[in-house]
C-alpha cells in the first residue's frame, strides 16, 4: 500500500485529541507553528575542489484538516564557503552529478539521526532528481537508509530540482523502485499549474510546492495560489505546501492542500 504523510479525513478535525494543545478549540481558533527542532552542518569538498556547507534542519509538517503535526521534513541549504547559495546555478549544472549524490547520501545518514524517528514515526528526506534518476543513486540511498540503524517506520524521499525536464515515463520509472511499504516518494515540483498537470499521470504519493515563490500574502494574490493548489489537488490526492504563511493554513486546506510546513512567522491565531 503507498504510504501516506498522515490522515486527512473531513471528521478528524475539531476534536481536542486532534489538536497539539489537547483544548478542543473550534477551526477557526487553531494555531500554525513554524519552528524548526533542530538543525545540523557538514562540511563536503566537491570533486572539483570547492568548500560546501550543508545545513540540515527538522521540520514540523502539518496534516492540514487536524491541525496537527504528522510528521517531519529536514530541510536543506547548501552554500559555498562564503556564504553564497551553491544551487543558484543548478539548471547550469554547477555541481557536478557525483557530488550531489554525495550530499544527498550525507543527508540521508545525518537526516535519519536528526529526525530520530520511532517506528511509528515518519519522515521526509530530500534527494536531487538526478541522484534519483540514475540506477546506482537509487541503490546507495536505499542500501543506505536500510543500514541504517535507526531507519524509521516510514521515510518519504522528497525529490527535487530538474523535475521539470525530465520525462515523466522517466519520472515515473525511477520513484517505482521507492514506492514500497515503507519508503515513500514526494515530487517537489515548481510553482507553476502547467508543470503540476503534466505529473497528473504519473503515480507520486505526494506533490510539494514552495509557496515562498507564490504570492499569498494579500488576499487579492489568494485566487492566483488557490488555482495553483487546486491543480495540484487533481494530480495527486496529497499536495504539501512549503514556506506557507500561517494565516493561509485554512484557506489552504479549503483550496485543497492536504499538508504544510510553515513559513517561519510568530505563531497566528486564524
Amino acid at each position: 500500500m503507498p504510504y501516506r504523510l498522515g490522515p486527512t479525513h473531513p471528521d478528524s478535525a475539531g476534536t481536542a485529541e486532534n489538536h497539539p494543545s489537547g483544548d478542543g478549540r473550534s477551526i477557526g481558533e487553531r494555531r500554525s507553528y513554524a519552528a524548526a527542532y533542530e538543525s545540523l552542518t557538514f562540511p563536503l569538498v566537491t570533486r572539483g575542489g570547492r568548500e560546501l556547507t550543508v545545513t540540515l534542519a527538522a521540520q514540523p509538517v502539518f496534516d492540514l484538516t487536524r491541525s496537527a503535526p504528522v510528521a517531519r521534513r529536514v530541510r536543506r541549504s547548501i552554500r559555498h564557503r562564503g556564504g553564497e547559495s551553491a544551487l543558484v546555478g543548478l539548471g547550469g549544472r554547477t555541481i557536478e552529478a557525483v557530488d550531489l549524490k554525495r550530499i544527498d547520501l550525507q543527508t540521508l545518514r545525518d537526516g535519519l539521526d536528526l529526525l530520530r524517528l520511532g517506528p511509528d514515526d515518519s519522515g521526509v528526506v530530500p534527494a536531487f532528481w538526478r541522484t534519483i534518476a540514475s540506477s546506482g543513486g537509487r541503490f546507495a540511498l536505499l542500501c543506505t537508509e536500510l543500514q541504517h540503524p535507526a531507519a524509521p517506520g516510514a521515510l518519504l524521499v522528497e525529490v527535487m530540482g530538474g523535475l521539470e525536464q525530465a520525462p515523466a515515463e522517466a519520472i515515473a520509472e525511477a520513484i517505482s523502485h521507492f514506492q514500497t511499504r515503507a519508503v515513500g516518494v514526494i515530487l517537489h515540483v515548481a510553482p507553476d499549474a502547467g508543470a503540476v498537470r503534466r505529473l497528473a499521470s504519473i503515480n507520486a504519493q505526494c506533490l510539494a510546492i514552495d509557496f515562498a515563490g507564490v504570492e499569498h500574502e494579500a488576499m487579492r494574490d489568494w485566487q492566483g495560489a488557490a488555482q495553483l493548489i487546486a491543480a495540484a489537488r487533481e494530480a495527486c490526492q496529497q499536495v504539501m505546501l512549503l514556506n506557507l504563511r500561517p494565516d493561509r493554513g485554512l484557506a489552504a486546506q479549503a483550496a485543497g492542500a492536504t499538508h504544510a510546513v510553515f513559513a517561519g512567522m510568530e505563531a497566528v491565531i486564524v
